[in-house]
């Protein structure tokens, strides 16, 4: 038996942020998540790692974490390598964040979101982060891709 979901690939050190519970909001230019609000989304790590180093200045800075705590989330996140999904998330609501946004409410959603230059971007809470028990080899897709996990790897 299995389950059929739908899946984004997220590059390294996101995917397993998110998967850790660090990041709980998802910025992207295009709604991509919104018609999944309420749903299961199964996380997919992408051979690539993410360009920018935002995501350091936010561990670091606002979320407070030390060198060994930051190293020991990478880590965590690596546990099934690349080009696997490794696990599972649900889905929130979707919304455009205004342009307008500053201050702390802007602050908070950066550190959600372990990311800065949210503005004008589409953001979509994710909570209940699970790791599947085992990676599953899944070549990546450019957005939402369909995906059958075996229900022996739910976690």
């Amino acid at each position: 038996m299995a389950v059929q979901l739908w899946c984004l690939s997220f590059r390294q050190p996101y995917a397993g942020l998110i998967l850790d519970g660090v990041k709980t909001v998802e910025s992207r230019w295009r709604p991509v998540l919104a018609p999944l609000e309420n749903q299961t989304l199964a996380v997919h790590v992408a051979w690539r790692n993410w360009d920018g180093e935002e995501w350091q200045a936010v561990l670091g800075g606002p979320l407070g974490m030390n060198r060994v705590q930051v190293e020991a989330l990478l880590e965590s996140g690596e546990r099934w390598g690349r080009s696997v999904v490794a696990g599972l998330v649900d889905v929130g609501r979707t919304w455009l964040c205004p342009a307008s946004l500053q201050g702390e409410e802007l602050s908070q959603l950066e550190r959600a979101a372990v990311l800065i230059g949210l503005q004008e971007k589409h953001l979509t809470h994710l909570s209940n982060p699970r790791w599947l028990k085992e990676p599953l080899s899944v070549r990546g897709g450019r957005d939402l891709f369909s995906v059958e996990i075996p229900a022996h790897l739910l976690p």
